[in-house]
C-alpha cells in the first residue's frame, strides 16, 4: 500500500455530510493517504441544517469512521463548529480523547500565531428571519448540485469533461462576488488588529491564500474550500501553507481505494 504523507497540521471545512453535493468518496481517499498530527475540522462538516435519515449513504458514515480511525492512531481532531453544525455549539470545549469540540482555535506555527475559525460570524444571511432564507436557499443549492451530477453523468457517458455548473453560477452573481471579497477583507482586517500572522476560515467554499496588507500590518488570510465542489484542503508542512487539491489520478492505487476499516466498536456506536 501506498505510504502515507506526514504532515503537520491538515485543515478541511464545508464537508456538508448528509447532503446529495458532498464528494465523500474523494474525501475518504485523501484521509486515508495522510497522517496528521492536527486534523482541523473547520465547520459545516455534518450538515444538521440538511440532515435526513433518509439521505445517509455508507460512503458519508465512512468518512466519519475513518476520522474517529486516525484520532484511535494519535492524530489530534479538531471539531470547529459552523453554521450549517452549529447546534453542536452548546457542547464546546468538550475533549472525548484525541477529538475536540471548539468554536475556534489559536495555535502556534513556529512562532506564529495562527487563528482558526469557521468564518459564519461575518454573515448576517446566517441570523435571524435571514436563516429561515438561508436554508431555503440551501436546499435550492442541493438540488442544483444533484441536478449537476446528472449532467455530468450524461456527459462522462458522452465521453465529454464534467462540469461544474452551480460554481459558474455563484461565481458569476456580482453579489457573491462582492460577499466573498468583503469577507476575506474583514477576516484580515480583525486578524491584524489581533496580530495573528495566520487567519483561517471556511465558510464560504473559495480556496484561497493570499498576504492582505494595511497600514496596521499584514497577515496571510485562508481558506480551506469545500468538499462539494472544489475538493481542497489546507496543508502546512516544512512552515508553509499549501493548498491541496484533490485529483483522481493521485488515487490510483487499488489497495487504497479498497481498503475497508474494520472497527466493530465504532460502526456500533455510529449506527446507534
Amino acid at each position: 500500500m501506498k505510504k502515507k504523507r506526514e504532515i503537520p497540521l491538515v485543515v478541511i471545512s464545508d464537508v456538508h455530510l448528509g447532503t446529495y453535493g458532498c464528494q465523500a468518496k474523494e474525501l475518504l481517499n485523501y484521509l486515508k493517504s495522510i497522517q496528521p498530527k492536527v486534523l482541523v475540522l473547520n465547520g459545516d462538516i455534518i450538515d444538521v441544517w440538511s440532515f435526513s435519515k433518509n439521505y445517509f449513504p455508507s460512503s458519508h458514515m465512512n468518512v466519519l469512521r475513518q476520522i474517529l480511525k486516525m484520532s484511535n492512531q494519535g492524530t489530534r481532531v479538531v471539531y470547529i463548529t459552523g453554521n450549517h453544525d452549529e447546534v453542536f455549539r452548546k457542547y464546546s470545549d468538550l475533549i472525548l480523547g484525541n477529538i475536540e469540540l471548539a468554536d475556534k482555535l489559536i495555535l502556534d506555527l513556529d512562532g506564529k500565531k495562527t487563528w482558526i475559525f469557521h468564518g459564519d460570524v461575518f454573515d448576517s444571511s446566517t441570523k435571524g428571519y435571514a436563516k429561515f432564507l438561508a436554508k431555503l436557499g440551501g436546499k435550492g443549492y442541493d438540488l442544483l448540485i444533484l441536478i449537476n451530477s446528472f449532467i455530468n453523468w450524461f456527459l462522462v457517458l458522452v465521453g465529454k469533461e464534467k462540469r461544474s455548473y452551480s460554481k459558474m453560477i455563484k461565481d458569476s452573481v456580482k453579489k457573491a462576488v462582492s460577499f466573498v471579497s468583503n469577507f476575506e477583507t474583514t477576516a484580515a482586517e480583525i486578524a491584524i488588529q489581533k496580530n495573528y500572522a495566520y487567519v483561517v476560515c471556511g465558510h464560504i467554499h473559495k480556496p484561497q491564500m493570499k498576504e492582505v496588507i494595511n497600514e496596521h500590518g499584514k497577515v496571510t488570510y485562508l481558506n480551506s474550500g469545500d468538499w462539494v465542489e472544489n475538493l481542497t484542503a489546507l496543508e502546512y508542512n516544512k512552515k508553509k501553507w499549501s493548498i491541496y487539491q484533490y485529483k483522481k489520478s493521485d488515487y490510483a492505487n487499488p489497495d487504497l481505494l479498497e481498503e475497508e476499516i474494520h472497527d466493530d466498536i465504532v460502526n456500533k456506536i455510529l449506527s446507534d
